[in-house]
């Protein structure tokens, strides 16, 4: 049977736009040995190689990414660390200890991040003042009532806002209610990611556009990339909905891909019809609503568009045609700005299980994989990163076993199957969407 190499495709994209130009490391060539090697440069793989530079400053650590930095799913995500997760539906008081230790690594997660920015002085716009959870239908305006619930349970600061309320704060008479969580923190996650990897310790060599085609295993796992080989004592997959594609996690996870759009940079005048915060981000209390930003640059981001691509990017035909669903839901929160043209488009894939589960663990003899976020990966991927460089080091840590509570994934049919099966199950995420779309 021939052999297809899993492809690894990029393009630009709306964050990365925005930044100056950023020269990547090294692809890597030859043949090499290291004690640690890392898969994958998003917020996971960079979380496990600091942590991992902490344990074992004496070892030789290694990460490889099939990309540039700031091009796969860590550089194209909304930008929000989420410390306070949204659960769907109503509040269970038997499901306490999932909300607590969720709300563990999540807090964790943020908490790393804001280390690393303040230590690091990375300018990633990293703005501490929480989320706008809003509901513009029936669906979403009951789920407002059960997180509500679920907020005053584990006694996370919150404002209840009504419609006016929110009018005045936003700028958008859109929404008929909505929760001001005070936790969490908003970032340009291309920048995040950037300063983060530009600032790894001394025993950490990076080396982008070095994707692993295959990954042999064995006491020494060997890895096999276009120009060389790597063989490792021990190997950690921070790939996410990736993993599949050299062999791991199959028929575990599925990648949806999102597309939203930017607006220019507003003037003034235009920036005062927008309430009374400088910048803000909304995301929506229906799990396919729009998530919407007023960025620190005084840009408008909006992100609607939920679909099955086969775990793929979009192309710039298709991105095209979404604008026009963007450009939508952007004149119906924001009709007086009607006039202001979109500046850039984009898309990104997210890693989803069928029931919302994560992956946390030993794959196979040396080899440990952290992934599975369901959306919400700037902090909980932070954390798992940090957690499976503990776990592969041997130390116990209470976010080791926060982390190693993971139920089973539920299995997915092989393609084509998979293909049909995908594609209703995101299609149900809009079922009763409505107005918040």
């Amino acid at each position: 049977m021939p052999f297809h190499p899993p492809q690894f495709p990029t393009d630009s994209h709306g964050w990365q736009e925005l930044l100056p130009l950023r020269k990547p490391t090294k692809e890597l060539s030859g043949s090499h040995t290291y004690k640690w090697t890392i898969v994958g440069a998003g917020l996971t793989g960079l979380a496990c190689a600091f942590r991992l530079a902490e344990l074992h400053p004496n070892d030789k650590i290694l990460v490889l990414d099939a990309r540039k930095v700031g091009q796969g799913a860590s550089g194209r995500n909304a930008g929000f660390a989420i410390a306070a997760s949204h659960f769907p539906g109503g509040y269970d008081p038997k499901e306490m200890p999932l909300y607590q230790r969720v709300r563990r690594i999540n807090q964790t997660g943020v908490n790393l991040l804001r280390t690393q920015v303040t230590g690091f002085n990375i300018k990633c716009d990293w703005d501490e003042n929480g989320f706008h959870h809003v509901a513009a239908d029936a669906k979403a305006l009951a789920e407002h009532d059960h997180y509500r619930a679920c907020l005053d349970a584990l006694q996370i600061p919150h404002t209840n806002l009504e419609a006016n309320e929110l009018a005045e704060r936003l700028g958008t008479s859109h929404y008929r209610r909505g929760l001001h969580v005070h936790e969490g923190a908003l970032i340009q996650p291309a920048a995040l990611v950037h300063g983060l990897a530009d600032n790894l310790p001394k025993n950490v060599t990076l080396a982008e556009n070095t994707p692993v085609l295959a990954v042999q295993l064995g006491a020494q796992p060997n890895l096999v990339f276009p120009h060389g080989e790597v063989k490792t004592d021990t190997l950690i997959l921070a790939t996410n909905y990736e993993a599949q594609k050299i062999g791991f996690l199959s028929n575990r996870m599925i990648g949806s891909t999102l597309s939203g759009s930017f607006t220019r940079i507003l003037t003034a005048k235009e920036r005062e019809s927008l309430g009374t915060l400088k910048h803000w981000g909304i995301l929506s209390l229906h799990s396919a609503g729009a998530t919407v930003r007023l960025t620190n640059d005084g840009r408008i981001v909006l992100r609607n568009a939920i679909e099955y691509n086969g775990g793929q990017l979009l192309d710039e035909k298709t991105i095209a045609q979404r604008q026009t669903i963007h450009r939508a839901a952007f004149e119906k929160r924001f009709p007086q700005l009607s006039h202001v043209p979109f500046e850039h488009s984009w898309s990104g894939v997210e890693g989803i299980t069928a029931n919302g589960t994560n992956f946390f663990g030993k794959q196979a003899e040396n080899i440990y994989l952290a992934g599975g976020y369901n959306g919400s990966g700037v902090s909980r991927g932070t954390s798992f990163g940090r957690a499976i460089a503990e776990y592969a080091s041997n130390v116990l840590s209470d976010l080791v076993d926060d982390c190693s509570v993971c139920a089973p994934a539920k299995f997915l049919p092989p393609r084509p199957f998979l293909d049909i099966g995908a594609a209703l199950t995101i299609r149900s995420r809009f079922s009763g969407v409505g107005l918040d779309i």
